[in-house]
């Protein structure tokens, strides 16, 4: 007789996504791949620099309109209205979908979006030790660059918190208030 064992440990989950994680995480380590090997084995400044700003805005544009948006549902960006005011404006799915969305596709994207942020700052602390000013300039573009995916998303995340609390609050109001019309209606 042949008895059948059941596993206790949990099923892992896997990608739900794996071409835009791929993606994702594909031009954050070719900017930095090719500032670093560019640095050790090439002597033209403009070409490292322009090279791998066109790769760090390849990954600026990825996470910003691709990646947050497949990985964690969320979507944010920035306008100026009349009177010169920067506004965030914030996107995300509904209650429902975010609940759905997968941990590690979200997992992924957070977690290389701010070790991006720290890669960057490690190489802008080498440059500014090896006084190679030139060098920190194209880190700062390559750091700006991911803060502010960092800062808006991060944003947008909160702000969808905010918004599915008040939802659930919303809805537990909208509840107890249907419960209580609904025993008083019997009496």
């Amino acid at each position: 007789m042949d008895l059948i064992q059941f596993s206790t440990q949990p099923v892992e989950e896997s990608y739900a996504n794996p071409k835009t994680c791929f993606f994702h995480v594909l031009f954050k380590a070719s900017a930095l791949a090719f500032y670093i090997l560019s640095a050790l084995f090439a002597d033209s400044f403009v070409i490292i620099f322009v090279i791998t700003v066109v790769l760090s805005a390849l990954d600026f544009w990825v996470v910003k309109n691709v990646s947050c948006r497949i990985l964690v549902g969320l979507r944010c960006w920035n306008e100026i209205n009349d009177q010169g005011e920067s506004i965030w404006k914030f996107e995300c799915l509904d209650q429902e979908s975010l609940a759905r969305i997968n941990q590690k596709d979200s997992w992924l994207f957070w977690w290389t979006l701010y070790l991006n942020a720290v890669a960057w700052t490690i190489l802008g602390l080498f440059s500014l030790v090896r006084f190679n000013i030139d060098y920190l300039l194209v880190v700062g573009v390559c750091l700006s660059l991911g803060v502010a995916n960092i800062i808006g998303f991060t944003k947008c995340r909160k702000d969808a918190k905010k918004k599915i609390q008040a939802f659930a609050s919303q809805a537990i109001a909208s509840r107890v208030s249907s419960t209580i019309q609904s025993a008083f209606s019997v009496v």
